[in-house]
């Protein structure tokens, strides 16, 4: 995954964060504190993603929960903006997706889950990261998607 980028667009903490997260194989930025967060640190990942428009690949750090069956999830927030993430259109053009997990690197395949698995997914995230509720009431009607992550077998 070292061959693939970190958008320009990003604010130069997010890709401070991508940096030690590389160098350090996942040691440094695995968990991540945030000041908006009452829980405390939490797990940190970085997927990488096909663009949709360009071919080109891009890594985006993007915090974590399990889902109880070997897969991961994450949520498309963009902090409440009233649009889709570009890494979440990029992986619902593109579901074959690398992810690293501190030092474990796979190859997932990414899905958008509905119902009342999402219901279940997205409580607990809100758990694990409280200002996702607000993030939804800020998207003006926009149903936050919650990504399973579902590691391909061999990797």
């Amino acid at each position: 995954m070292p061959d693939a980028k970190v958008s320009p667009k990003l604010p130069d903490w997010i890709k401070d964060h991508v940096q030690r997260y590389r160098a350090s194989n996942g040691a440094d930025g695995h968990m991540m504190s945030f000041p908006s967060n009452p829980a405390g640190p939490v797990p940190t990942l970085l997927l990488t993603t096909t663009g949709r428009r360009s071919g080109e690949r891009f890594v985006f750090p993007l915090i974590y929960g399990r889902t109880g069956t070997g897969g991961y999830v994450v949520i498309a927030s963009k902090g409440g903006a009233p649009e889709h993430p570009g890494w979440y259109r990029n992986l619902v053009a593109h579901p074959a997706v690398e992810v690293q997990v501190a030092s474990q690197t796979f190859r997932a395949t990414a899905r958008t889950a509905t119902g009342a698995e999402r219901t279940r997914l997205w409580g607990e995230m809100a758990a694990l990261f409280a200002p996702y509720n607000d993030y939804q009431k800020k998207a003006g009607g926009r149903e936050i998607p919650v990504v399973v992550l579902e590691p391909q077998a061999g990797g």
